[in-house]
């Protein structure tokens, strides 16, 4: 077999409950700026989210927004904020050889509950269901919408994987480019969970959605009073290439995929498991060919919710705690959780440390539960390193799906 091609990342392109640029984005994590805020939803009633607030007409005309989806509004947002920030000539591209990978937890349950709470207003008389449902319902929308509005003719689909799903995105395009099935992918994730009152009656039930009487501190990782999930929407999508091609065309370079690990717990449908997450973090490391020592960022899926956070240190502590240099933080505490997305929106907030040398902090950590003791978590603040060269993203999900990408500064 030849050499595997070295794949990078040249454009990012995202909607977060606190920014819609990378520029944005990172400004208010490094500001501890929360998108969290009060929320209604029909049935539910009154909770907390994560919102986003992107101008969906920028890229799309009216009637497609109305005939499509959030998830695929979403989509079509980030890839073309993604292509444009690439600086790919678009016009000189041969579509049918570009990829299209999108993670997602789920899709189509908001617009089956809102097509059955339209309905509901006509006695359930069905002659008023929308023809527009199976097309926006179908598993693969949020891609599909992308190719019709950017003309790809290439492979274009979604992968389920919960949470870990945003990681997987890239992780697929990576394999795909080193395959040379396709010469340019966009991968990454979307969520558009906030508009299913479903997902916040389920967490609700489970004892794990989060309350606090303000909301930019209910998304309290690591923290003593942490009580649950704060639910957000959002959106990273990332132009991937082959190095050569990128070297090529004269590209910013954000950063270098360097390894990557996906694994199962087989253990519960909910419930972590701390040893499954390590055998992830340590086979990422494997095929990135790194010890733990020489990774700057840590990343951490943690949500939140009492015992997943707790297991989550635990993995994190049995790897990277004998390493002084490793720093940890966490995104969540920001923005909620953006499910499908939140792999994706995690790794784009920490990428501007290759440049920076800046570590965001965990935020809303009042007292860090010991449970949670963490060598080297970055908490409240920023950190100021001498130096950031790797960074490793943490996604796990239910089902017991767990996802480790590591990326390092591109340095030729």
């Amino acid at each position: 077999m030849s050499k595997l091609s070295r794949i990078v990342i040249t454009g990012v392109g995202l909607t977060a409950p606190n920014g819609n640029n990378l520029a944005e984005y990172r400004n208010a994590l490094l500001t501890g700026k929360s998108g969290v805020q009060p929320y209604e939803i029909r049935y539910f009633g009154k909770t907390l989210a994560g919102v986003c607030n992107f101008d969906a007409t920028r890229y799309q005309k009216r009637k497609d927004i109305r005939r499509g989806t959030r998830a695929g509004s979403i989509t079509v947002y980030c890839s073309h904020e993604a292509l444009k920030d690439s600086g790919i000539d678009w016009a000189g591209v041969d579509r049918s050889r570009v990829g299209v990978y999108i993670g997602t937890t789920e899709h189509g349950n908001v617009e089956t509950e809102s097509e059955i709470y339209e309905v509901s207003k006509q006695n359930y008389n069905l002659d008023f269901w929308t023809h527009h449902h199976n097309p926006r319902t179908v598993a693969n929308n949020p891609a599909g919408e992308v190719t019709l509005s950017l003309g790809i003719t290439g492979p274009a689909y979604c992968i389920g994987a919960a949470c870990a799903a945003g990681n997987l995105g890239l992780i697929h395009a990576a394999q795909m480019l080193q395959l040379h099935e396709v010469d340019l992918a966009f991968g990454g994730g979307v969520s558009e969970s906030i508009h299913t009152f479903g997902i916040f009656a389920g967490f609700k039930q489970q004892g794990a959605l989060a309350h606090h009487e303000d909301p930019t501190k209910a998304s309290r990782p690591f923290d003593k009073a942490r009580n649950g999930i704060v639910v957000a929407e959002g959106g990273c999508l990332y132009t991937i290439e082959r190095l050569e091609d990128a070297l090529k065309r004269g590209a910013k370079i954000y950063a270098e995929i360097a390894g990557w690990a996906v694994n199962s717990d087989a253990t519960d449908y909910v419930l972590p498991n701390s040893e499954r997450q390590r055998e992830c973090i340590r086979k990422a490391l494997k095929h990135a060919r790194l010890e733990p020592g020489q990774i700057d960022i840590v990343n951490t899926h943690a949500t939140s919710t009492p015992s997943g956070d707790e297991m989550e240190a635990q993995a994190v502590q049995a790897v990277f705690g004998d390493f002084e240099g490793v720093h940890v933080n966490n995104t969540k505490s920001f923005i909620g959780h953006a499910m499908g997305a939140a792999g994706a929106l995690e790794l784009a907030g920490n990428l501007p440390s290759f440049d920076d040398g800046i570590v965001h902090p965990t935020i809303n950590i009042d007292e860090l539960d010991p449970q949670c003791t963490v060598r080297g978590l970055v908490m409240n603040e920023p950190k100021q390193t001498s130096g950031v060269s790797t960074i490793l993203n943490m996604s796990f999900g239910m089902l017991g799906i767990n996802s480790a990408l590591i990326v390092k500064k591109y340095e030729g």
